[in-house]
C-alpha cells in the first residue's frame, strides 16, 4: 500500500500538468488541496446541446491504487442527465474495473464523461428529462454552483464568468421591466404633456426639438429618466377633425341606407295592393 501511494500521487501530478498544457474542451479540473485523491471538475455545456450555457460541477474520487483502479464519478449540479450525489455507472468508473485501462488519464475520464452526457443511453445513476427541463437546469446551474464553497475556491475564473453573466441578466431584466412601465403624465391643465419612464439606474439624456409649425416638443429630461413637456395638442386637433369627418360620412351613409330601405318597402306594398285589386276584379268577372 505504501509503495503504491507515491505512484498515484506522481501519476496525478503528471495528469494535472498535462491538463494545464493541453486542456480538454469544455472541461476544467482541479484537485482538492487538502486531498489530492479528490478532484473537482466543471463541464461547460457545449454549443448546440441541451446543456448550452450551463456549468456542471462534479467530483472524481480516486483510489490509492490509481492508475491501476478506476475512480468513482459523481455529478453535483442538477442537469437532467445524471442524478446528483450518486455514483455513476460508466465504463470509465469504478463500476467496471474489468474494462478499466491504467493508461487512461484524468483527461480521458472527463472526455468520456462529457461524451456520455451528450448521449441518451440509460445507465445506473442516469435520469430522463425533456429538452426544456435540461435548458432550465442549465440556467439555474449558474447560481447553484456559486453556493458551493469548493467550487468558489477551486474555480475563481469560472465564478467571475458566472457573476458577469448573472449581472448582465439582471441588467437586461431591469431594462425590460423599465421599458414596460410607460405612463402618460397629465399637466396642471389636465392635458397630456409628457411620458414618464420609470426604472432603476437610468441615465438622464437631453431632448430638445424645436418646430415652427408646432408649440414645441420636449424640454429635456428631469431626474430618474423622466421625459417631460411633450405637447400633443396639434395632433389632438387633427385627430378630432378626422374623427368628426369620419362620423359625418358614416352618418350620411346610414341615412342613405335607411331611405333606400323605405323606398323598396313602399314599392313592395304598392305592388301587392295592385295585385290584390287585379285578383279581386278577375273573381268578380268570373262570377
Amino acid at each position: 500500500m505504501t509503495n503504491r501511494k507515491p505512484t498515484a500521487m506522481s501519476r496525478m501530478k503528471q495528469d494535472y500538468l498535462r491538463l494545464k498544457k493541453d486542456p480538454v474542451p469544455y472541461i476544467t479540473a482541479e484537485p482538492l488541496p487538502s486531498n489530492l485523491l479528490e478532484w473537482h471538475y466543471v463541464v461547460k455545456g457545449p454549443e448546440d446541446s441541451p446543456y448550452q450555457g450551463g456549468y456542471y460541477h462534479g467530483t472524481l474520487l480516486f483510489p490509492r491504487e490509481f492508475p491501476f483502479k478506476p475512480p468513482s464519478i459523481y455529478m453535483l449540479t442538477p442537469n437532467g442527465r445524471f442524478k446528483t450525489n450518486t455514483r455513476l455507472c460508466l465504463s470509465i468508473s469504478d463500476f467496471h474495473p474489468d474494462t478499466w485501462n491504467p493508461t487512461w488519464s484524468v483527461g480521458t475520464i472527463l472526455t468520456g464523461l462529457l461524451s456520455f452526457m451528450l448521449e441518451s443511453t440509460p445507465t445506473l445513476g442516469s435520469t430522463e428529462s425533456s429538452l426544456y427541463e435540461k435548458q432550465q437546469y442549465a440556467k439555474k446551474s449558474l447560481a447553484f454552483n456559486l453556493k458551493n464553497s469548493n467550487f468558489r475556491e477551486l474555480f475563481p475564473q469560472i465564478c467571475d464568468e458566472i457573476n458577469c453573466r448573472l449581472k448582465k441578466q439582471q441588467q437586461l431584466l431591469q431594462a425590460s421591466t423599465a421599458g414596460s412601465k410607460l405612463t402618460l403624465c397629465p399637466n396642471s391643465a389636465g392635458e397630456i404633456s409628457g411620458v414618464n419612464i420609470s426604472g432603476n439606474n437610468h441615465k438622464s439624456n437631453n431632448i430638445n426639438n424645436n418646430s415652427d409649425s408646432s408649440r414645441g416638443i420636449g424640454s429635456g429630461i428631469a431626474g430618474q429618466g423622466a421625459i417631460s413637456d411633450i405637447d400633443f395638442n396639434e395632433n389632438s386637433k387633427n385627430d378630432d377633425s378626422n374623427l368628426i369627418h369620419t362620423n359625418n360620412k358614416n352618418s350620411n351613409s346610414d341615412n342613405y341606407c335607411n331611405w333606400h330601405s323605405i323606398y323598396f318597402n313602399l314599392i313592395a306594398i304598392i305592388s301587392f295592393a295592385i295585385f290584390a285589386l287585379i285578383v279581386n276584379y278577375v273573381i268578380k268577372n268570373l262570377n
